[in-house]
């Protein structure tokens, strides 16, 4: 019973990547790990603004809130002054965000990961390891690489 329910519904954490196409995460992690081999010797200025960046790029979540609110906002609006089939729309976004918030998945998401849409957890990730490589951790090995300091920040 457990396991079907962990396939209904995964870890917050993993929902996204778990519903995204395998070459598509392959693709954001490939990305992340050219960033970080960009910055690596880096200076601790250029990772803190790295890091400054990162804690303001928009993750996949924040971007189908606000692109949800958007939707529900116009179509009710358009519900009231023009059509009452405009709020079809409004139910209809209000049950994508619930599909979305429960399986990590709705139909724009596909979409947004092959833009490079990260989840909030892949944005930490890419911190974590401008932080690694800035010392900010005591037990830091600044003698591995870059791949494994991602690796160490993705568990």
């Amino acid at each position: 019973m457990t396991f079907k329910l962990k396939k209904i519904f995964p870890s917050t954490t993993k929902r996204v990547s778990i519903n995204s196409n395998p070459n598509v995460n392959f693709k954001i992690r490939n990305h992340t790990i050219r960033n970080i081999n960009i910055y690596k010797n880096s200076s601790d200025k250029i990772l803190s603004d790295n890091i400054e960046k990162l804690n303001n790029e928009w993750d996949i979540e924040r971007l189908l809130e606000a692109k949800a609110a958007t939707i529900v906002i116009a179509s009710t609006i358009l519900g009231l002054k023009s059509n009452k089939n405009w709020f079809l729309l409004t139910g209809a976004a209000g049950i994508f965000l619930l599909q979305h918030s429960v399986q990590g998945w709705c139909p724009p998401v596909p979409l947004l990961r092959r833009m490079g849409i990260r989840t909030s957890e892949e944005i930490n990730n890419e911190k974590i390891v401008y932080k690694m490589l800035r010392k900010d951790f005591c037990n830091t090995n600044a003698d591995i690489d870059v791949v494994e300091m991602l690796n160490i920040a993705e568990k």
